[in-house]
């Protein structure tokens, strides 16, 4: 009872003694001082908040609202009113970006499906909201059917003519109206066949390519495509491609090469017939079983016809005027005499090939590389139409969704609503229609060959792989991007814990342990099985950089490709070298 009275009167003596305080001028004034600095304070902010962000030395200030009580911006857990409304709207925004983005990629997806007519194209575009005209250009689709009848075109002798429509002009342009129905123009095209106009297949000059590049694929051209089949001088040699079990398409290419440079010596036209791996339901018609399902066939058709009579021909046996492979010993195939009707000019490959941080500048079979660089690129001179839409649907998975991205940022106005459907200008149909569908540049493709191949050549981990790819990008800092090829799921589960790269690769069932790339091939189907090489090899063409094992077939005709095909000073970096070297 006493404690509480002694309490109460403790109590009431600190009141007065603070009650004299508060009534002092000093105090008064420390009050008055606070309560303004509360108030200029909200005053300060508020103005900051019509301003947006305000940075000061390095540091931000974020808005915040006009209409925030002292008490709201005492609480530390408090999230400005205008913040959320900015956020909401930002999220918002995304929303409906994103939104947009999906409804772009299944409108470019259902313009890409192959085996649907147009009128159900168009019934897809319909449950999307949308009319074809309100599809803007995909840059990273091709128009195959457009681009592979400019192919046929080029692929021919023109007209009586004794060379190809070849000329300095690219793309349409030689087909633009003013220009085609000029006599000068005529002449022009037809002195320049005669000059040595350059095959359209090859890109840039012969300082980026390996030596006499251009000249030898011209060269090859005109021997695989004499002017008349029928001329009793015309001799041939028919080749199936090999379908052994273990040979993959890399094995068929090199031995293909060899069959080619003895056609050459020999002066016969090479007509290749039964291809295995084109034997399955996407190849259609003709195509099916034959080559000219993936690219255009080495020869002209009036050839082919003349070969396969010759070989119901007692007498073209008996004269040798045809032959097949089987003519030939399996060392004359794959160790017989590279052409030499150019010379030497490996000799004079520059040394841009790198393996364990050393240029190499010679080797045992410069010869070899050359030729069969040569003789691939011929063979895979021009696309199908049927490669070209693989080439669509892979590019379309891997980079469908950033390219819609692109196209949105870059439209002025709101799609689909403000879509102005101008006609394609003279320039756009004659010029830039000649340019490479878009891909997220630069680009680094990346073979990783493991599994079986370890009975063949020195296997390294992804890991080494990507040692090399941190050593391209201290010299090229804006590379981020990297497109895999590998039958390795591991591979893909470790290039996930590179968060600092971006990969793509086609979706495919990938080896899982050591399974023989025979086995593992059965697995996925004749179809799949060569598709999907195919694609990841064209990928790797188109790439900036390339790493990969040269020890490896497949890695020795990518880099072989890549030097005929204008990316001689891009190097190519390898884990190994060829076992032959």
């Amino acid at each position: 009872m006493m404690e509480a009275l002694n309490q109460k009167s403790l109590e009431r003596v600190v009141s007065q003694k603070a009650l004299q305080m508060g009534n002092s001028f000093p105090c008064q004034i420390c009050v008055v001082g606070f309560l303004s600095g509360i108030c200029l304070t909200t005053v300060f902010l508020a103005a900051l908040t019509s301003l947006g962000t305000f940075e000061l030395g390095g540091f931000s200030f974020s808005a915040i609202s006009m209409g925030t009580s002292t008490s709201d911006m005492i609480n530390c857990d408090f999230v400005p009113k205008a913040t959320e409304k900015i956020t909401d709207s930002r999220l918002s925004k995304e929303k409906i970006n994103d939104e947009r983005v999906a409804q772009l990629y299944s409108a470019w997806s259902s313009l890409l499906t192959t085996g649907i007519s147009l009128e159900k194209n168009e019934h897809h575009l319909l449950k999307l909201g949308l009319n074809e005209s309100d599809v803007p250009n995909a840059p990273h689709l091709m128009n195959c059917k457009l681009k592979t009848q400019e192919n046929e075109r080029l692929d021919k002798h023109g007209g009586n003519e004794n060379f190809p429509p070849w000329t300095s002009w690219k793309g349409q342009l030689d087909s633009f109206p003013a220009a085609a129905k000029s006599d000068q123009f005529k002449n022009f095209k037809h002195q320049a066949a005669y000059e040595g106009s350059h095959p359209p297949w090859i890109t840039g000059s012969d300082e980026d390519n390996y030596p006499l590049t251009r000249k030898v694929q011209r060269d090859i051209w005109l021997h695989q495509h004499p002017l008349n089949c029928r001329d009793p001088s015309v001799r041939f040699l028919v080749a199936d491609w090999e379908r052994e079990p273990g040979f993959g398409i890399g094995a068929q290419l090199a031995e293909m090469a060899g069959i080619l440079a003895l056609a050459i010596n020999e002066k016969r036209v090479l007509v290749t017939n039964f291809y295995n791996r084109a034997d399955h339901d996407g190849c259609k018609g003709s195509s099916r079983s034959s080559w000219s399902c993936y690219f255009l066939p080495e020869t002209s058709q009036d050839c082919r016809d003349r070969a396969l009579e010759l070989l119901e021909s007692k007498q073209a046996w008996q004269e040798g005027i045809v032959r097949v492979k089987q003519n030939y010993s399996s060392k004359q195939i794959w160790a017989g005499h590279t052409p030499r009707i150019w010379g030497d000019p490996w000799n004079n490959l520059q040394p841009t090939t790198e393996i364990n941080g050393t240029l190499m500048a010679y080797h045992r079979k410069m010869d070899r590389r050359w030729w069969r660089a040569q003789a691939v690129r011929y063979l895979m001179r021009f696309e199908s139409e049927y490669t070209c839409g693989l080439l669509n649907n892979a590019r379309h998975a891997a980079f469908g969704k950033e390219a819609a991205a692109m196209v949105l940022k870059s439209f002025a106005g709101e799609w689909p609503k403000d879509v102005r459907n101008d006609k394609r200008s003279d320039i756009e149909e004659f010029v830039w229609s000649n340019h490479k569908p878009w891909i997220p540049r630069p680009l680094l493709s990346m073979h990783v060959r493991m599994g079986d191949k370890a009975c063949e050549m020195k296997v390294v981990e992804f890991e080494e792989y990507m040692s090399l790819a941190d050593r391209i990008r201290r010299r090229f800092p804006h590379l981020n991007s990297v497109w895999i090829s590998t039958e390795m799921q591991e591979v893909i589960d470790k290039s996930r814990g590179y968060s600092h790269w971006n990969f793509y690769y086609t979706n495919v069932r990938r080896q899982v342990g050591n399974t023989s790339m025979a086995a593992y091939e059965a697995s996925l189907g004749r179809e799949t099985s060569t598709n999907y090489p195919i694609v990841n090899f064209l990928m790797a063409i188109e790439a900036d950089f390339f790493i990969g094992a040269l020890g490896s077939t497949w890695c020795f005709l990518i880099d072989g490709m890549r030097n005929t095909g204008g990316k001689v000073m891009a190097g190519y970096l390898s884990v190994n070298k060829d076992r032959f070297w």
